[in-house]
């Protein structure tokens, strides 16, 4: 994915504990490991909000873009499209 997470740069920086900010921000830690770790699909912006609140920081402290992955997600896509619709490759 090209969107790279550094949710644990500032965790770093603010001396803080994956489960304190999941717990300041209300979500499971489970949720903020998925979102941490880059497997995430999307985030809410109240989310990203809440986020940037605690840690004290902006969006683009958390999230960067990273090119290179994006074709390959793309391609993936197209092919899943033309699976379904009776197209794809076998």
């Amino acid at each position: 994915m090209p969107i790279a997470v550094d949710i644990d740069v500032m965790l770093a920086r603010r001396k803080m504990s994956v489960g304190e900010l999941a717990s300041r921000i209300g979500i499971t830690p489970a949720n903020l490991a998925v979102l941490k770790n880059g497997r995430a699909k999307a985030v809410r912006f109240t989310t990203l909000a809440a986020l940037c609140e605690v840690l004290e920081c902006q969006p683009g402290d958390l999230l960067r873009w990273e090119p290179g992955d994006a074709d390959d997600a793309d391609d993936a896509e197209v092919d899943a499209d033309e699976a379904v619709r009776g197209g794809g490759r076998a």
